[in-house]
């Protein structure tokens, strides 16, 4: 049972992925069950959900998602690795004024919480090379410039350069998350350098030792937690599995049942797992306090209108906690 004081934002959940809509490599499984998915994640505690929006037209589904429950919230942007479509649009400006239209429409509706993903991945440059990420991942600050969001980020790889940009362009953003962490202790200090940003922690933050220890080291102030569902799961191999306690029912895609999780793909009530493994890592007993400073965290980020009374949780009782 799920206590009724945990309170957690997942950041980071790809609705517009075809896993949701039941097809996995082009085959289809099952029925669409995003409201199977929603009503364990509200039973385990979760209390908002940001899709992420990863190119223009995700960007508009993630906006039609969330406008289907009061929950949930989107982003908007192009991910590194589809920044290519501004330029194969044939108009890059054209294809801009559309994400700024469509950031402008979401923020009326009150769905819209940031610019992203974007950011730099030279892991995966076979889709995009580096220089044309590096030019749109600046003009995406013009965006969260122009409409006065915080940016929803992405860096695999790409320390120097994302740091680089960052720093360039450091007064025009109001704030931002670095998601889905899987850099070094010497890449999480360079982005804490950045006041205003935060760092997101998923099931990828915590596969090995090594990522225990940076997490370890990440200031609770400073975090947030996701699940970048249908990916970054909390695998048994993984070395933050030992810390996690909850766990639901799972079967096969084959076999699908609507009351559990299907294996291999991750999804938002899993985002207490990475609440418990964080908690264990950094030795938090107080679980249901962890899970207050990272939903205030999120809130001063995303939800600054929306802060309620946990909002008075004082820096000093975070630290008690650490």
């Amino acid at each position: 049972m799920v206590a009724s004081s945990i309170r957690m934002i997942d950041i980071a959940v790809n609705f517009t992925d075809a896993m949701f809509k039941g097809i996995y490599n082009g085959k289809q499984y099952h029925v669409a069950d995003i409201r199977a998915v929603l009503s364990r994640a509200w039973g385990a505690g979760v209390d908002r959900i940001v899709i992420t929006g990863g190119s223009l037209h995700e960007s508009r589904e993630a906006l039609s998602i969330a406008e289907t429950d009061g929950r949930l919230f989107c982003t908007v942007g192009v991910h590194p690795t589809r920044c290519k479509e501004f330029e194969d649009s044939g108009d890059p400006e054209h294809y801009f004024q559309q994400l700024v239209s469509l950031a402008k429409e979401g923020i009326e509706k009150g769905k819209v919480v940031a610019i992203g993903e974007c950011g730099l991945d030279y892991d995966r440059l076979q889709f995009c090379p580096p220089e044309i990420q590096k030019k749109y991942f600046e003009k995406q600050f013009d965006l969260a410039e122009s409409v006065k969001l915080p940016m929803f980020l992405h860096m695999r790889g790409a320390a120097k350069d994302f740091c680089e940009i960052l720093a360039q362009n450091k007064d025009r953003f109001i704030a931002g998350v670095a998601h889905s962490f899987t850099g070094s202790a010497e890449d999480c200090d360079r982005l804490l350098e950045f006041e205003n940003l935060y760092i997101g922690v998923n099931g990828c933050s915590l596969k090995t030792a090594e990522n225990l220890g940076v997490v370890q080291n990440i200031p609770i102030e400073r975090m947030m937690i996701e699940t970048d569902s249908p990916y970054c799961e909390i695998r048994k191999t993984h070395a933050g599995n030992k810390f996690v306690n909850s766990l639901w029912p799972s079967t096969k895609k084959e076999k699908y049942d609507d009351g559990c999780t299907v294996k291999g793909r991750n999804e938002p009530c899993n985002v207490r797992q990475v609440l418990e493994v964080v908690a264990g890592c950094k030795s938090i007993t107080d679980i249901d306090r962890l899970s207050q400073a990272l939903y205030i965290n999120t809130c001063r980020v995303f939800f600054p209108h929306d802060l309620d009374s946990a909002a008075d949780y004082a820096l000093s009782d975070v630290q008690e906690i650490q």
